[in-house]
Formats: structure tokens, sequence, C-alpha cells
């Protein structure tokens, strides 16, 4: 059975024992383990050990952006975690704060690469300042088991 695991994991030293017992799934977190770059270099040591990323991004537009440049850019590459729609964003969306929601269309649940400079997108800056001056009060769901032990999301 493949195992997948790396969202706590922050660099390749982290990855390096995981690869080296077996994982099949490297799930890095851009936003955790050092960005584009590491990220990058953590794919290459998974591909030395027979292993393929899928980086975990559960996140907003500008962490899925630099995530896929890494899917964009490496021929192990699995899939992407992305949290589009998904039940956690009561109230806030994940593309709220981009102007174009283009570039993050998944027809046929395939993404087509963009020619944009940089990340590829474009944030609407005056909506992340009505964001702000809002606030929130966002904290990571507790999710537990019957027995009352925490259950990992």
């Amino acid at each position: 059975m493949p195992i997948a695991c790396g969202e706590r994991l922050y660099s390749r030293a982290d990855f390096l024992p995981a690869l080296r017992a077996g994982i099949a799934v490297a799930q890095p977190d851009l936003s955790h383990a050092g960005g584009i770059s590491e990220v990058r270099r953590i794919a290459s040591l998974a591909e030395v050990h027979d292993a393929v990323p899928a980086p975990h991004c559960p996140l907003g537009p500008i962490a899925l952006a630099a995530s896929l440049q890494i899917a964009f850019a490496t021929p192990n590459f699995l899939i992407q975690e992305q949290s589009i729609g998904i039940h956690y964003h009561d109230g806030a969306e994940l593309l709220d704060y981009v102007v174009d929601r283009a570039p993050f269309a998944f027809p046929s649940g395939a993404i087509r690469r963009w020619e944009a400079p940089g990340l590829g997108i474009e944030v609407d800056e005056d909506e992340v300042r009505r964001a702000d001056a809002v606030g929130h009060r966002w904290r990571p769901p507790l999710w537990r088991h019957d027995d009352g032990s925490f259950a990992e999301w």
C-alpha cells in the first residue's frame, strides 16, 4: 500500500528519513517547507527515491499558484491538493483575493499551464484591504474520534 506524508515536514533533511523508509508520495507544503526552491529540491529528492510529489496546499491563492509552479516544472509530479470550494472556507472562498479566477479552472480535473509572468496570478489588493479591515476569527477545525482522541485532518 503506498504511503504518503509530509505536510508537517519542512526541509529536504526532514523528508530524507521518510523517503529512505519508503514513502511513495511526498506532500510538502510550500508555505512551510521553504517555498518553491526548497519544494522543487524535495521533489528531486523524491524522484531519486522512486517517490512522487503531491504538494499539500489548503491555503490561499498565492500558495496554490506557487504549488502549481512546482507542478509545471516537475516531471515526477503526481497531483495537486487544493481547497477551492471546500467546507472550511465558511464565509470566504479561496479565490476571493484574485482578480481573474480563470487560471484556477480545473476542466476535467486538470489545470492548463498559464503563461503569465511570476506566479501567474494578480492579487486584488482592494479586496485584501477590505478583508483586513473586517478581520477574521478563523481557527483550524478540531476533529476528534469517538473515543475523544485527536483526529488529524
